[in-house]
């Protein structure tokens, strides 16, 4: 099998914050996988968080046999941007030859739209009810918060768009004295969702707390093996391609979470469509669909993904899958 690996930039519409820092375009990788007659691509965005780089990802790569499936890779690479990139590149290739969609590969039932959240950026309270404003229309925002002052950001946003329903994600940036003290504000401000307020290293401070909103594991959670970490602590596990190391274990992770009494959100990084294409499967019935990374660029592939009224629609086969 023939792997190439390409960096490719998308320049952002606008500067794109968390707690963590500021961005003004998204990296990624793309894998091409060709057995000669047919390609399947995939891309992934490494992500510092996880100390990953875009030279450490390519190199683990470039460090893959000559020859292997779906089932090997599992045990060829860790969880993570590398595993995600070649797995769905995978999944591609598998469908071309085969001449079906990915739906039919897993034996899942043809995918629909589902409506997916929109992420504020996090900003000073007055940019952030403009930007509510601006996107007040939306069923569903995501705030990125993550500071000790966020009160006024969340009041603002509210303002600024009153009728949608408001997620929020602390990017960990929240201690549990932070968190204790917003948490009695968040049904009163229409909060549907929060996701990691903790450190994943210190969200044991989680157990035995009042959550009066479900609370869901981002950073806490990457694969299966999370799992039983995060009884007692979360109400819903955030499942990421990035994290899981592609669509084969995004599959059972969601399996098992579901199993396990968890709720599923299905998140994603800042990428591409193609980036975005997998995880359209993985968002079927799921509690809250986050895959704008699209909406978030000023440029985008060829053949993107649907975004309408109905929320963000499966791939045409030109763009995956």
């Amino acid at each position: 099998m023939q792997v190439d690996v390409s960096r490719d930039v998308f320049r952002l519409a606008q500067v794109f914050t968390i707690s963590r820092g500021s961005r003004t375009k998204a990296e990624v990788l793309t894998v091409r996988l060709s057995d000669g007659t047919h390609q399947g691509w995939g891309e992934c965005v490494p992500y510092a968080r996880y100390d990953e780089t875009l030279a450490s990802v390519e190199a683990e790569i470039a460090g893959l046999p000559a020859d292997f499936t779906r089932d090997s890779l599992m045990g060829l690479l860790p969880a993570g941007a590398a595993r995600n990139a070649v797995d769905c590149a995978l999944w591609d290739l598998e469908c071309k030859q085969a001449g079906k969609r990915a739906w039919e590969l897993a034996g899942l039932p043809v995918p629909t739209p589902e409506i997916t959240a929109y992420t504020l950026s996090l900003d000073t309270p007055e940019a952030m009810r403009a930007q509510a404003a601006q996107n007040a229309h939306r069923p569903l925002l995501k705030i990125k918060l993550g500071t000790p002052d966020d009160m006024p950001r969340l009041e603002a946003v509210r303002t600024g768009a009153p009728k949608a329903t408001i997620i929020i994600d602390a990017n960990e940036g929240w201690s549990a004295e932070v968190y204790a003290d917003l948490a009695p504000h968040l049904v009163r401000l229409g909060v549907a969702l929060v996701e990691q307020p903790l450190p994943a290293g210190d969200d044991d401070a989680l157990f035995g707390m009042e959550r009066p909103v479900p609370v869901c594991a981002d950073e806490s959670c990457h694969d299966r093996s999370s799992l039983p970490a995060l009884t007692g602590k979360y109400d819903v596990v955030n499942i990421k391609l990035d994290k899981t190391g592609g669509l084969t274990e995004a599959l059972q992770l969601r399996e098992a979470a579901l199993a396990e009494g968890y709720s599923v959100m299905v998140g994603c990084m800042v990428g591409s469509s193609l980036a975005m294409a997998p995880a359209t499967l993985l968002a079927q019935g799921a509690m809250v669909t986050d895959l704008d990374g699209p909406l978030l660029l000023a440029e985008d592939r060829n053949t993107p993904l649907t975004f309408d009224d109905a929320g963000v629609h499966p791939p045409e086969v030109a763009l995956w899958g």
